[in-house]
Parts: structure tokens; C-alpha cells; sequence
């Protein structure tokens, strides 16, 4: 079994994915800002699953500094890093690409690509030239692939995010598969505005007939970070109940 970090791993698809992962037996260090939201989420799993191996490291990604820490952490309580999940993201702001600031354009770019770049080369930096065999997976979006209203610069950053798991497997492998995932519509914090204000609405529309659960994403990570995708490197999943096949948004 792995040892895996999993970043934004306090709540949504992150701790989703933390679950599922210690379910299989690996190892897990969940990363997010807040310590007692970290230890809240450990306790959860736990309660769960009294066998499971999770460490808690707060740290905030957009300090240079943090992903050398976390994997200092990780190593010392856990071991050589084998699995990653770049999940953190942010988006404090909503509204037209000419009204965008500087200031919000650094928030978003440092967590949402600046922090998976740095996170992975510190991966492959520690998994070095031995025997392990590691597997990064990207939390991308939807929005990444398409134009919308109001989050551009957002999705802007998971675009290149996209591109990025693409550069990063054409560069590790074959020691390091890289993939990512696109979600869409999840039931989330993140995302609690648009699914309380048009659940009923874009379910409906949806081919499989509802909002996508934090689990229904977390399966499709657990499965990039397995055996199982032994063979697939550089490639984006779609996880979003049908929304690409209506082209809703």
C-alpha cells in the first residue's frame, strides 16, 4: 500500500478522497490552512474506520516554502511519498475577465497552479531514482475545458492545470503517472451557492439525473492513483454526470 498527500483534504472531494484511499489501506496525510478542520476531518475518517493510518499538516500552499514542509512532515511521520492528489483550490472572486485585479489573479494562480507544480516537482524530487513507483493525480474542472460567465480566470487556471498533468507525464514517466480529473457540478462548500440556488434545475437536465457527490469524484481519483491505471498517464477524466454530452456550461 501507498503513502499519499491529499491538499485541500479538510472537506469536500479532498477528504472524499482521503476515505477512500485509507478504505484500500494506504496511508494518508491530509493537508489544508485550518488545523482544526484538518484533525475534524482525521477524527471522521477515523470514527470510520478506527484502523486507518491519517496525519493532519496544516499548511498554506501559497507559500513557496509549504510543499518542502509537507513533505518533510509526511516523511517523518509516515514515509516516502507515493501518491499525490493536488486538490486546493480557490476562487474569491466572480465577475468579468476586464474587471479581474492583480491581486486576485496571484490568490488564484498561486493555490490553484503555482501549488500543484511545486507540489509534484517536490514529489519526484523525494521519490527519487529507487524502486518506488509513484502517481500524481490534478483536481482540475469542467470549466477547464470550456468558456463561462464569471469564473474565467478560475478556469483559466484549471485549462492550464489540464495542461500541466500532460507536460508533468510526458517528463516523469515511466516511474510517474500524472493525471487529472475534470469534476463538474459537485456538492461542496466550494461549490454550495450554485448547487443550493439551481440543484433541482441542472439535475434535471443532466443525463444521469443528479448533483455529483464528493465520492463520485474521489472513486475516479482512487482508480488514476491505482494498479488498475497502470497503463493510463497524461489523460483527463470527466467526472460530471453527462454535463459535457448536453454542453450545459
Amino acid at each position: 500500500m501507498g503513502i499519499a498527500v491529499v491538499t485541500g483534504g479538510s472537506r469536500g472531494i479532498g477528504l472524499a478522497t482521503a476515505a477512500r484511499l485509507c478504505r484500500e489501506g494506504h496511508q494518508v496525510m491530509l493537508v489544508a490552512r485550518k488545523v482544526d478542520e484538518l484533525e475534524l476531518a482525521a477524527e471522521r475518517i477515523r470514527d470510520q474506520m478506527p484502523e486507518a493510518v491519517v496525519g493532519v499538516c496544516p499548511a498554506n500552499l501559497r507559500e513557496e516554502d509549504a510543499p518542502s514542509a509537507i513533505f518533510d512532515v509526511t516523511e517523518e511521520m509516515l514515509g516516502t511519498v507515493t501518491l499525490l492528489v493536488n486538490n486546493a483550490a480557490t476562487n474569491p472572486w466572480a465577475g468579468p475577465m476586464t474587471e479581474l485585479t492583480p491581486k486576485v489573479m496571484d490568490v488564484v494562480y498561486q493555490v490553484n497552479l503555482k501549488a500543484p507544480t511545486i507540489m509534484t516537482q517536490e514529489f519526484a524530487r523525494r521519490l527519487g531514482v529507487g524502486d518506488h513507483q509513484g502517481a500524481v493525480v490534478n483536481v482540475a474542472s469542467i470549466g477547464g475545458l470550456h468558456v463561462e460567465p464569471l469564473i474565467g480566470w478560475y478556469n483559466v487556471q484549471k485549462a492550464a492545470l489540464i495542461h500541466l498533468t500532460r507536460q508533468f507525464a510526458a517528463e516523469l514517466g515511466p516511474r510517474i503517472r500524472v493525471n487529472s480529473v475534470a469534476p463538474g457540478l459537485i456538492r461542496t462548500q466550494f461549490a454550495s451557492m450554485l448547487v443550493d440556488a439551481m440543484e433541482d434545475q441542472l439535475s434535471r437536465r443532466l443525463p444521469l439525473g443528479r448533483i455529483g457527490e464528493p465520492e463520485d469524484v474521489a472513486d475516479a481519483i482512487s482508480f488514476l492513483l491505482s494498479q488498475d491505471a497502470r497503463w493510463i498517464t497524461g489523460t483527463t477524466v470527466v467526472v460530471d454526470g453527462g454535463n459535457e454530452v448536453m454542453g450545459m456550461f
